[in-house]
């Protein structure tokens, strides 16, 4: 008899304990298509999973995005007539690129298939060559045996049967991985669609541009802003004023995540807190001005806009100095951002075409030296400068 079987066992030791191997772990990173529904309450409002119905603000399908009408219904086209190509979607943040796609993913997969069949990678850390040639190229090499299309027009094609690699913030990829993707591009496209998401094409390799389908997302218009924004609102129970609302909806600039990062923290600031710091709900919420959207984006407010504007059309250029300096002070602005208000303000003007182009072209040189280090103090003046030569040129007096 061996020693092994002459062994005695104590079986109150035995516990059973669940193996786990390193492997299961490695490269399951969060991302929006595999997020925890309960990490939902205390995410950002533009980031609530999709998984939570009771509060969805992230576009579930392909009809509750915002915007973009003309790519949508090409998308829809490709879906229905089974021939997907690779998708390029690039533009300005915000403007719902990663939400169409998910959306989209939603659509031809369901939600029951979606982690199986859809990688979603962020380039702005998974950007090396490594990442490219294990998780990209063993994701792309394996067929899905279960999981196939939903109902739909799927169902009847072999859509439900590609799988999906979704690589945001593709332009972070260094030269090296975009020279090894654009060969997995080619080798396994019977099996898998690629989705690029970039924000700037530049920072692409032609040859990647060359073998998708490009769509632009332009900034979203005011009335693709507002349907959401109202919506969250009406949820949220958010108290706020019109002018509040279409302030917001301006200084958005087209992007929806600035937009209900804005209202969720004004919303937050307008919360009553008692003597110990916590929220009190007996006390009602205070409503959200036009001066708290104004405040919480550090834009200047329009009546500063106003007096820098009429300072420098009637004054002389050591008042306007004078006035801009005390207001940039007071308030805490940055030249860039008077820059782009009083660059609204003075298009609007009825001005002869020499002080515009004088006015335009000046104002740009500014901005520009400003965003390649020149000196605040100095831009300041310049920004007087132009203006009041414009003011000179044109030589109307009700402006002397």
């Amino acid at each position: 008899m061996s020693d092994i079987d002459g062994m005695e066992l104590d079986e109150d030791r035995l516990v059973d304990v669940p193996i786990s191997f390193s492997s299961e772990a490695k490269g399951k990173k969060m991302s929006k298509a595999n997020l925890p529904v309960s990490a939902g309450d205390t995410l950002p409002w533009f980031e609530r999973p999709l998984e939570m119905k009771e509060c969805e603000f992230r576009p579930d399908t392909l009809a509750d995005v915002s915007g973009h009408e003309d790519i949508l219904n090409t998308i829809n086209k490709f879906v229905e007539t089974n021939r997907l190509p690779h998708l390029l979607f690039y533009g300005p943040p915000g403007t719902g690129k990663t939400s169409t796609i998910l959306a989209l993913a939603r659509h031809i997969y369901g939600a029951q298939n979606i982690r199986q069949q859809v990688l979603e990678l962020n380039a702005s850390d998974d950007r090396g060559i490594d990442v490219v040639r294990e998780q990209i190229k063993t994701f792309a090499s394996t067929k899905q045996i279960f999981g196939g299309p939903v109902g739909g027009a799927t169902a009847k094609g072999v859509l439900g049967g590609f799988k999906l690699i979704i690589l945001d913030e593709a332009d972070a990829m260094t030269s090296t991985a975009q020279n090894a993707l654009r060969r997995i591009m080619e080798k396994y496209t019977a099996n898998t669609r690629f989705c690029i998401i970039a924000n700037y094409t530049h920072k692409l390799n032609a040859a990647l541009l060359s073998r998708c389908t490009r769509f632009r997302f332009s900034p979203l218009p005011i009335a693709a802003l507002r349907k959401r924004v109202d919506y969250v609102i009406e949820f949220e129970g958010v108290k706020i004023t019109d002018s509040a609302r279409e302030a917001l909806l301006k200084l958005s600039r087209g992007d929806m995540r600035r937009s209900l990062n804005v209202l969720q923290a004004c919303h937050a600031s307008s919360t009553p807190i008692d003597s110990k710091g916590h929220p009190d709900p007996t006390i009602p919420r205070e409503e959200i001005t036009q001066t708290n959207i104004y405040d919480c984006i550090a834009a200047p407010h329009p009546e500063d806009i106003q007096l820098i504007l009429k300072t420098l059309l009637s004054s002389d250029i050591t008042t306007s100095l004078r006035t801009i300096i005390d207001i940039k002070t007071k308030k805490g602005l940055a030249l860039a951002d008077l820059l782009s208000s009083l660059g609204d303000e003075l298009t609007r003007l009825e001005v002869p075409k020499q002080t515009r182009v004088l006015w335009m072209e000046g104002l740009a040189e500014v901005e520009w030296r400003v965003g390649s280090g020149g000196s605040e103090g100095i831009q300041t003046g310049a920004l007087a400068g132009v203006v009041r030569k414009g003011v000179a040129v044109m030589g109307n007096e009700k402006y002397n």
